[in-house]
């Protein structure tokens, strides 16, 4: 992979696979390799409903380990936000 795919689906999937396959060890490591920046990748992926976890090392879907609904209808509505702006 020559570069960072722009499309929010594609690019989790991606992120996610070098670093489950071991390609990378951290976030940061991959991000200086395609020349971008941690906060970037995260505030853009945030905008599309994910957030990156430290323990698991990939990005996740918004709310994936809340257990209230409400919490969770939150932060959707936070992403939705987020994503007009």
């Amino acid at each position: 992979m020559d570069f960072l795919p722009k499309d929010p689906a594609i690019l989790v999937s991606s992120v996610n696979m070098l670093l489950r396959d071991e390609e990378f060890d951290t976030l940061e490591s991959l991000c200086y390799n395609f020349g971008a920046e941690p906060k970037d990748i995260k505030d853009y992926l945030y905008g599309h409903g994910f957030v990156y976890s430290d323990k698991q090392k990939q990005f996740r879907p918004i709310g994936y380990n809340q257990k209230g609904t409400n919490e969770l209808r939150e932060q959707s509505c936070l992403a939705e936000m987020l994503s007009h702006e």
